[in-house]
């Protein structure tokens, strides 16, 4: 499979902007529910202790920032104090010891995600506790990929060192951009030499792949200063590049709510900006992966994708086959043989259940085999931009024709408006067009099974925008 083209269309984007999820997951997150807690996840636990040898994902929640980034949607806590840490790792550590005791083996491990927050709030000696309490519980495998949320405002030649010897190889570094302006209205100040200091470190001591993020549609970003960003990010030349939307949400997210939104771009100069972006990315020779994401052609994303191995979680996208996730501390989410287990949104929460030595799985949700079929559609439109359900009718034991009658009729309109094509016998092989992948998201929701059930456009605001 080749890696895919774009073809901007801003009259086709404007058309179909609409909310949706961004499939992290199947059934969205939004789905779990408090019926699902502790004993549920534990059983899942217990059934997949039963496979010992086979690979798992890690996912470390840190939630801590020393500043509140005023576009920042993930569940945090600003705080200066560093003495908060070490109490969460006491409670993060006890339920590594509470899952371990239930799987009653060192899996092996063949990926690692530190995210936050600002998994760099802890200092060295915290770091390294934490990693340290990790292998006791499991195999880190060798050559595994091991990769942490960089703060370089927060971070040195001698942290960026001794994450490498921690057994970091993979880092991905903020940046939104360097507009002073925008970085004022966003409180994120952040120089290109700072971030550029860390990013050489990072090389220096083996880092295989950095990533840097990138957000279009902040306050007071217009076409001139964007590509001032995008020419210093290109110079920079991560070898992986997160481009996402700003999602003005202040109604979910209080921290948006010190964002005017008078000083946020037009739906015009956003599509704009986003345009800009594409076309400068392609030129530097960055290929499109899907959704906001764009590699090198050497990198290991685009060599999956070319291969049809590319994969989606809840870090967006991986080079992994469909791992199971164990994710840790406040918030996290795991996805475990059959399930999806969230733990507790507050601190207090979370360290008041393991303080009664119960895990700290607040809701969740048990896949049904439809759940099973319509994740693997999505999964592969998602990443391959294609999908025969043909050939995911014959995996499940299931008849394609009538499966999917419904949401070829959904379809439709997408294949009317040239988003996707419809190949093969009985139309059966779907296509997502060049000018169509930018709104992939919009092709997976025609293969929701929650999306159109009744009552469902009411709930749709929850979701972001696709543009």
């Amino acid at each position: 499979m080749m890696n895919q083209s774009l073809d901007f269309q801003p009259d086709l984007l404007q058309r179909f902007d609409i909310s949706g999820p961004r499939y992290t997951s199947y059934p969205t997150a939004d789905r779990m529910h408090s019926g699902f807690g502790a004993r549920d996840y534990a059983e899942e636990l217990r059934r997949r202790a039963q496979r010992p040898d086979e690979p798992v994902s890690l996912y470390f929640h840190v939630p801590f920032c020393e500043t509140l980034c005023y576009y920042c949607g993930c569940n945090k806590i600003p705080t200066k104090n560093h003495g908060r840490s070490t109490p969460y790792l006491d409670s993060v550590e006890q339920e590594l010891r509470l899952i371990a005791s239930i799987l009653q083996a060192r899996l092996p491990v063949t990926q690692l995600h530190w995210g936050g927050g600002t998994p760099t709030f802890l200092n060295d000696e915290e770091a390294a506790r934490l990693m340290a309490m990790t292998r006791e519980h499991f195999d880190l495998q060798p050559g595994g990929e091991f990769s942490i949320e960089i703060d370089p405002r927060k971070v040195n030649e001698a942290r960026v060192a001794h994450l490498a010897q921690l057994g970091f190889n993979r880092m991905s570094v903020g940046v939104q951009d360097f507009a002073p302006e925008v970085q004022q209205a966003v409180n994120r100040i952040q120089s290109v030499e700072e971030t550029r200091l860390v990013i050489d470190a990072a090389r220096a001591n083996g880092f295989s792949s950095i990533s840097l993020d990138l957000i279009y549609g902040l306050p007071f970003q217009n076409l001139d200063s964007f590509a001032r960003t995008l020419d210093q990010v290109i110079e920079i030349s991560p070898d992986r590049l997160s481009l996402y939307s700003y999602a003005h949400l202040p109604h979910i997210f209080k921290p948006q709510r010190r964002i005017n939104a008078e000083d946020l771009p037009t739906a015009e100069v956003k599509l704009g900006l986003l345009g800009l972006a594409i076309r400068r990315l392609e030129e530097a020779g960055y290929v499109y992966i899907g959704m906001d994401h764009f590699a090198k052609p050497g990198d290991e994303l685009a060599r999956a994708q070319r291969e049809g191995k590319l994969h989606r979680n809840f870090q967006g996208y991986s080079t992994q086959a469909e791992l199971d996730l164990l994710a840790f501390g406040v918030s996290s989410i795991s996805n475990v043989g059959n399930c999806y287990a969230q733990n507790a949104k507050t601190i207090d929460e979370y360290t008041e259940m393991l303080a009664f030595g119960k895990l700290p799985t607040a809701r969740g949700v048990h896949l049904t085999p439809e759940d099973h079929l319509r994740r693997t559609a999505i999964q592969r439109l998602m990443c391959d931009f294609q999908l025969d359900l043909a050939a995911l009718a014959d995996e499940f034991k299931v008849d394609a024709a009538t499966t999917f009658a419904l949401d070829l009729q959904r379809l439709k309109p997408l294949e009317d408006a040239g988003l996707v094509v419809r190949e093969g016998p009985q139309g059966l092989r779907v296509q997502v067009t060049p000018q169509g992948r930018l709104l992939v998201r919009i092709v997976a929701m025609q293969f929701d099974g929650y999306l159109h059930q009744p009552r469902e456009q009411l709930l749709q605001p929850r979701y972001s925008r696709v543009i």
